[in-house]
């Protein structure tokens, strides 16, 4: 029974039936002027045209959400689009969509009201009263059992409202729905969401994993050296490095704030410079070798190869500490070629652990590029190539 009567305690029920109403109030007022069955026909044919404007669908589908779904207009649900017509196969939708909603809202407006004054004129009829003319569902006669007549027809007038509702709904959802260019559509935009997700995660652990190794890597040299001046540069390594994390959290922060605002300002390997001195502040000791134009290289290609270079040397302060390490960047008509170099260690990470190693062939993928991470000739080597086009 609960059950039953639970979608009599909810909202959209009623807004269902009014959005159905609401089909029918303009020819309805026609009948003030003129009582004949082709005002209908007449309502019909001028729904036709109406369809075809773009900006209808937009109307259509704020009433609906709202009325026949419960949602506002800014809600990311897309059963029913609010975007105006973009095909001609959108336009004829909503025109099927408009002959359909008059069809159902005549025939459950006429319905209900019918089966409401029969129920009052049941219950008139049993107790010898006046009956209303032209009411339907109503036996001959004032008999007293007629009264019993009455909750049947209050319970076929609950049961047309609900099952007029859910099926205008459903036919919203069918006819005002996105096609299926647009579900493509936004499953592709949903694609790009969750990719950019993946590297804003990237671009955290890159960024403060880097500063927290600097850091971790300054305090210990700092502490077994005991000398005052070693200490005071560990200290301004560790500043500026916590600094310029700070910066690239709070930029990171600012994308997922303001989903729309396009990424840029991020480091680039123009800014490579940066990362090389807060490894020689660590201890490293950086030997670079640069060739090509670096401010040719395209923006996505330079702003990757950043953190590439940036997860490898956090990769050499993590695992080996303060030793020699050799930076290649080239840049030539096609590609652009990284490579990091430093000696091998006891403690040697596997080609398939750690989440920077492999971000490092994640991000080289995405580009259409590939990446070695692994032992070669005594050293660890990491060696990118990224096509520049």
């Amino acid at each position: 029974m609960a059950r039953i009567l639970r979608p009599f305690g909810r909202a959209v029920t009623y807004t269902r039936l009014l959005h159905l109403f609401i089909a029918v109030v303009w020819p309805s007022m026609w009948l003030f002027i003129e009582e004949a069955w082709w005002t209908w026909v007449v309502a019909a044919a001028a729904l036709a045209p109406v369809g075809l404007v773009p900006a209808m669908r937009t109307v259509e589908g704020l009433q609906a959400r709202l009325l026949l779904t419960g949602h506002q207009h800014d809600s990311e649900s897309t059963d029913i689009v609010v975007a105006p017509s973009a095909s001609w196969s959108d336009r004829g939708r909503l025109v099927v969509w408009l002959e359909m909603r008059l069809l159902l809202g005549c025939a459950t407006s006429m319905l209900t009201v019918q089966l409401l004054l029969a129920s009052v004129d049941l219950v008139s009829a049993a107790l010898g009263g006046d009956v209303e003319e032209g009411v339907l569902f109503l036996p001959d006669g004032h008999e007293w059992w007629h009264i019993l007549l009455a909750p049947l027809a209050l319970v076929t007038l609950a049961a047309t409202v609900v099952a007029s509702g859910r099926l205008i709904t459903a036919l919203a959802r069918r006819l005002l729905g996105p096609s299926p260019a647009e579900r493509l559509a936004a499953m592709e935009e949903r694609t790009e969401q969750l990719l950019e997700r993946t590297r804003i995660a990237r671009e955290l652990h890159d960024s403060i994993g880097h500063a927290l190794t600097v850091a971790v890597v300054q305090a210990g040299a700092a502490r077994a050296a005991g000398d005052p001046a070693f200490t005071d540069r560990a200290l301004g390594a560790i500043e500026e490095t916590g600094r310029a994390a700070l910066e690239d959290l709070e930029r990171v922060l600012g994308i997922l704030r303001e989903s729309e605002r396009p990424v840029s300002s991020r480091p680039t390997l123009t800014d490579a410079d940066r990362l090389l001195e807060s490894a020689r502040a660590s201890g490293a000791k950086v030997d670079v070798d640069m060739t090509g134009p670096l401010d040719t290289v395209p923006g996505p290609v330079s702003r990757e190869g950043y953190r590439i270079l940036q997860e490898s040397l956090t990769n050499v302060l993590r695992h080996a500490g303060a030793v020699p390490v050799r930076v290649r960047i080239e840049v030539d008509d096609g590609s652009l070629g990284l490579e990091v170099r430093n000696p091998l260690t006891a403690d040697i990470p596997g080609p398939g652990r750690g989440s920077g190693l492999r971000g490092i062939r994640e991000r080289a993928a995405l580009l259409g590029g590939h990446a070695y991470t692994g032992p070669d000739q005594g050293d660890w080597q990491v060696q990118v190539e990224l096509p520049l086009r």
